[in-house]
């Protein structure tokens, strides 16, 4: 049984070129991805690039205080970073601070302004038919009651095109303002049973805020149709595209975000629409646009038309002339590609559960961090040169194969922090560096222990080709046992922590698998090699090898069988 075992062990130590080469091949071509990807360094994180902070506490709704609660608000940590994300936004870090507020920071890059911009938007999304509409800052200009002249133009067909200039005419009164509106109040075709009813009281009310609704003022549009229900009638402001401020009496939701199952930034080409949202029902949203855009299509305009509300702004207001059935429709408005992709993303990842409120914004500059950096980059020279120093001091020879492999290590580490900043959206923070800075201890400790393992066989006896191989198994066991912890502390701190500290926590998990790699396929090999060489075999005083130096017992050598008393006379002092 000994004997194949050993001729297994002669073969694989004969071969250590193979090894050497396997690892030399996996830098040149993680060196080429880098450069061929145009990733030729890593990315930076907020710390040390710069960016913004925002502060976002939540805001409960009138008698919903319970709903700001830790189920809530790490719902909303999750959906603003898959909105955040979707922008292409690397290293956004969102988390809570306290009961109700949440920390964004959003680096320095592209489409962080459209990041900040939506990160906070609850983005309730509301289909509802359009009971009238005006220009904001009109003088008085009603909507024509259904029974008035007015034919639609557009398209037809599964996509719903935007209103591109409002309808009505001038009146002379408010009063014929009033008497318009509440026949298209009377005249809705499209009732909810729970609606908001639109008698003299409620109806009232409703023609009195929409007279007073000055959609060209920014206070006015934020307070337009505060507290009302998706089942209540509301008014609305919203931009058309010429740009200017339309305000809206709306009717109950007919369909809502939660039944919109997938959407989508898009270059509309045919039409010169310009960029558009696409948006796919469930089947159950299908169902109920379908019956909405049916009744609306029986209408005349304004009223044939509905409103896209978003957190109670209408987006688009386009009309219909069939039922559309399609299961599908499209936003169309004043979008570039950046608006689009942004409200096409909050559509996807779903509304947030609670309504937040924009407290802070500051702006990190990367001063700070770049002083920190050179700090920490200063300490870990200084740490780095001891090191060296410690070992050509102690090592000799072998200190050139602890730097060799430190390098090899080095060039390991930085590609794969450059090509992981595409591809998974890592980014370096002073964490992260200080991660990289604790794995040069880490690595030289693996380095420490296969060497003085061999050197203890030389100390036994051994010359140094039998003693490379036979220190290796008790080497590689203590070093995997070493990394094995190492990583696994690295791991539950990734796990357990958020935010910077995960930086820290990743690239000392990366680190420590890349020591495996580098002893295993580099240190060890090479020591094989430069154990066949005369300056290290031989033992040279400047080798770190050497037995004299060491203090090695005299060579082992095999039992011998007892001199014959015939062979000669006996030594007296031997005897």
């Amino acid at each position: 049984m000994a004997a194949p075992k050993k001729g297994r062990s002669a073969s694989a130590q004969s071969k250590p070129g193979r090894s050497l080469a396997l690892i030399l091949i996996a830098i040149a071509a993680l060196t080429g991805g880098m450069f061929a990807s145009g990733h030729t360094t890593p990315r930076l994180g907020i710390d040390l690039a710069g960016g913004t902070s925002i502060t976002l506490r939540a805001v409960a709704e009138p008698g919903q205080e319970s709903a700001i609660n830790k189920t809530n608000m790490d719902t909303a940590v999750d959906i603003m970073e898959r909105r955040v994300n979707g922008l292409g936004v690397s290293e956004a870090e969102v988390q809570t601070q306290g009961d109700r507020n949440i920390i964004v920071n959003i680096p320095k890059g592209t489409n962080s302004k459209e990041a900040r911009d939506q990160v906070g938007t609850t983005a309730k999304l509301y289909f509802r038919p359009v009971i009238a509409t005006e220009v904001a800052g009109a003088a008085a200009t009603p909507t024509p009651s259904p029974s008035a002249s007015s034919s639609p133009s557009g398209s037809s067909g599964d996509e719903a095109t935007d209103k591109s200039t409002p309808s009505g005419t001038p009146s002379a009164s408010s009063t014929t303002q009033g008497r318009a509106v509440t026949d298209a109040l009377k005249a809705d075709s499209t009732p909810s049973p729970s609606a908001t009813p639109t008698g003299d009281g409620a109806g009232s009310k409703l023609e009195a805020q929409y007279a007073a609704l000055d959609c060209t003022k920014k206070s006015a549009r934020a307070k337009a149709g505060d507290g009302a229900k998706p089942t209540d009638y509301t008014v609305a402001c919203g931009q058309n595209s010429s740009g200017q401020w339309q305000k809206y009496i709306l009717g109950p939701a007919e369909v809502d975000g939660t039944d919109v199952d997938k959407a989508q930034a898009v270059l509309n080409t045919q039409t010169g629409a310009g960029w558009t949202v696409t948006m796919d029902f469930t089947n159950g949203g299908s169902k109920k646009f379908a019956a909405i855009t049916g009744k609306l299509a029986k209408n005349q305009s304004p009223q044939n038309q509905f409103a896209i509300v978003l957190d109670g702004e209408v987006v688009s207001d386009p009309f219909v002339s069939q039922a559309l059935t399609g299961g599908n429709a499209e936003i169309s408005g004043n979008f570039n590609q950046e608006s689009a992709q942004a409200l096409a993303n909050m559509l996807s990842y779903g509304a947030l559960p609670l309504t937040f409120q924009e407290d802070s914004v500051t702006t990190v500059t990367a001063a700070l961090g770049g002083e920190q950096l050179h700090a920490g980059l200063i300490a870990g020279a200084i740490g780095l040169g001891l090191v060296v120093i410690y070992l050509l001091i102690y090592y000799r020879g072998l200190s050139v194969i602890a730097l060799l492999s430190l390098l090899v290590s080095a060039a390991l580490t930085y590609t794969l922090m450059a090509l992981l900043g595409p591809a998974i959206g890592f980014a370096l923070n002073l964490p992260a560096v200080c991660g990289a800075i604790v794995a040069i201890g880490i690595t030289a400790d693996s380095f420490i222990v296969y060497f003085e393992r061999v050197r203890d066989e030389i100390r036994e006896g051994r010359s140094l080709r039998p003693a490379v191989e036979r220190a290796w198994p008790r080497a590689r066991r203590t070093i995997l046992v070493s990394d094995f912890v190492s990583f696994l502390a690295a791991a539950v701190l990734f796990i357990v922590t958020v935010g910077k500290v995960q930086g820290f926590a990743f690239t000392l998990g990366l680190t420590t698998l890349l020591d495996v790699v580098v002893v295993f396929l580099f240190t060890k090999p090479l020591l094989t090699i430069l154990a066949r060489t005369k300056f290290f075999g031989n033992g040279h005083p400047w080798s770190g090898l050497d037995p004299k130096r060491l203090g090695a017992k005299p060579p082992l050598r095999r039992t011998r069988r007892p001199a014959s008393p015939a062979a000669g006379p006996v030594d007296p002092k031997e005897a």
